[in-house]
């Protein structure tokens, strides 16, 4: 009797342990269940910076090339007008 005693001591005792092991399990799911939703919200704020420095960098190389723009239509003048004092000076040249 006393074997099946023992046995039935040992299977409580595995049983203890396994219930304990299960209740360690849950906790750490819960705390992996938090630490997910954590990394998940960090995340979406990364994503949400990262959307908005796309944004001001596409403002930015559009800034730049209208600047760019600028100084070329400046030069495009600037050469419009050398031509056309050129062109004054051919035809006083021809009136004469």
């Amino acid at each position: 009797m006393s074997s099946v005693a023992d046995q039935l001591n040992l299977v409580l005792q595995k049983t203890s342990r396994l219930i304990a092991l299960c209740n360690a399990l849950q906790e750490e799911s819960e705390l992996l269940k938090e630490e997910n939703q954590t990394v998940k919200r960090t995340l979406e704020i990364v994503k949400a910076k990262n959307m908005d420095l796309e944004e001001k960098l596409r403002v930015l190389k559009l800034a730049k090339s209208i600047e760019g723009t600028s100084e070329k239509t400046l030069d495009i003048k600037q050469k419009i007008n050398d031509f056309v004092r050129e062109i004054d000076k051919c035809v006083v040249l021809l009136k004469k």
